[in-house]
């Protein structure tokens, strides 16, 4: 199993999918004249704008419900695993991933909130299968996304974040696997019977939460280390661009891990973020769309950078030269994983940084897993959408829930290979479905910044930009 899994996996992260990430993140960078940057201020107040309905969610609640999936284990572990195979070098190439791929963020968004529809219960769904079918007509293409979609939210990735919360227990209390991996799988079975609005909800309470109290502990550590903060800036960059002696020799691993950990942790291109922009009730496709570009910066260049500086910065962490030695080890005989931050945690916390640590992760990776479990439900209903199939629901909620305990028992190398391997599907079809319909986004985003300077509140209206199969908003401007 491991072996297929890691053969499987270095097909689909090969150095093609690595470039196409920066690449079409560059592109739609500079296609949108780099609204990341000029609209930074406006994304901030969209996110408190507007309210849920009996349909739809509210832009703050579909964030939330981004971030729970965006920011998970991938901002701990992930990190930690970045630096130990890339050197410091990798925490570079995530802040790069993430601030082009924000650019891509808007426009899978963007085409979501265009082409969403009406399930059965009246709830908004969306995401990439929905707009394959709909803007490029190739039915076949979108069912291949929503199968791959099912089978990487559903199987392949939850079990990467039951695996780390595992860790954590097992290293803060010596609690057994089995017992944490049974616990997480009863915690989620209550969550998911409740559908989108009883996700929604919990997700708007438990990541702001859970982000800003992370956030501050990271914070203590930095200001407790803050002499050293210039020189971990400058190692950042050095080992980039293998200018640092220690490091020049694993520059290509520093760019492969950190666009692979930065792509798992923001999601930027993979699909999964629009299937929540979806669900957000909006007055403009636009709005959404710039929202969920703010969630990458969230993610990465706060999360992830506060995982980053807390490593760096104490120095407990290895980096592996690629031939099963080290060029440097700061915790030998320490597994890559969440025991590299509850290190961290521990030097200013001492004695309490452990616990602390694993109560976040417990709150970051199960938030991420109910995440996935809705945009795979999304994508069972759209699977669903002409032949109804109850039976494939609940083969849903039992495979996530299998996953969870596999996953929670199973090694850290086998869990976060699937992981690897589900993420890695999903970026390729979407990203190249992305570029083939990127008119509509385009044109979308020219249309909402033309209203903002007629000084009216944006309304979207998919006739006047010749967007055809927007039926949503056709139907609710007749």
């Amino acid at each position: 199993m491991d072996a297929f899994v890691n053969y499987l996996n270095g097909i689909i992260w090969s150095s093609a999918l690595i470039y196409l990430c920066l690449g079409t993140g560059l592109y739609f960078s500079l296609r949108t004249r780099f609204l990341q940057i000029r609209h930074v201020g406006h994304m901030i107040a969209l996110m408190f704008e507007g309210r849920s309905s009996d349909a739809g969610v509210s832009s703050f609640q579909a964030l939330a419900m981004s971030l729970s999936g965006r920011v998970g284990t991938g901002n701990i572990a992930g990190v930690a695993t970045a630096i130990a195979i890339g050197g410091p070098g990798a925490v570079f190439w995530m802040w790069t991933v993430a601030f082009l791929g924000a650019s891509t963020a808007y426009i899978e968004a963007t085409l979501a909130q265009i082409y969403k529809e009406k399930d059965d219960n009246g709830n908004y769904r969306g995401g990439p299968a929905y707009y394959i079918e709909k803007a490029m007509g190739q039915k076949w293409y979108a069912w291949t996304f929503a199968v791959a979609t099912v089978i990487a939210m559903g199987f392949c990735l939850p079990g990467i974040q039951a695996n780390s919360i595992v860790a954590a227990m097992n290293t803060a209390w010596d609690i057994p696997a089995a017992v944490t991996a049974g616990l997480l799988a009863l915690g989620l079975g209550l969550i998911v019977v409740g559908g989108v609005k009883r996700i929604a909800h919990f997700a708007q309470i438990a990541v702001p939460l859970m982000a800003a109290g992370y956030i501050a502990i990271s914070f203590a550590v930095v200001i407790a280390n803050i002499e050293m903060v210039p020189a971990v800036f400058k190692l950042i960059v050095s080992s980039a661009f293998g200018l640092d002696a220690g490091y020049g020799a694993i520059i290509g691993m520093a760019v492969q891990w950190g666009v692979k950990r930065g792509v798992y942790s923001n999601e930027a291109g993979q699909g999964s973020g629009p299937h929540p922009a979806a669900a957000a009730e909006v007055s403009h496709p636009a709005k959404q769309g710039l929202v969920q570009a703010f969630s990458v910066y969230v993610d990465t260049l706060l999360i992830c950078s506060a995982t980053a500086f807390m490593i760096l910065l104490t120095g407990l962490y290895n980096v592996e030269d690629g031939s099963g030695g080290f060029l440097y080890q700061g915790l030998p005989g320490v597994e890559v994983g969440p025991a590299y931050v509850q290190a961290a945690f521990d030097t200013i916390l001492p004695g309490f940084g452990s616990n602390l640590l694993a109560i976040a992760l417990l709150f970051f990776a199960f938030t991420t897993i109910v995440a996935y479990y809705y945009i795979a439900e999304t994508n069972v209903m759209y699977i669903n959408r002409k032949v109804h199939r109850p039976w494939l629901a609940n083969l849903l909620k039992l495979m996530v829930i299998s996953s969870v305990i596999y996953g929670g028992i199973k090694s850290a190398d086998l869990a976060w290979a699937l992981g690897d391997v589900g993420v890695g599907m999903m970026a390729w079809l979407n990203i190249i479905a992305i570029i083939i319909l990127q008119r509509p986004a385009l044109a979308t985003l020219t249309d909402y910044e033309q209203q903002l300077r007629d000084g009216v509140d944006p309304q979207f209206d998919p006739r006047k930009l010749g967007i055809d199969k927007a039926d949503f908003w056709i139907d609710r401007k007749s």
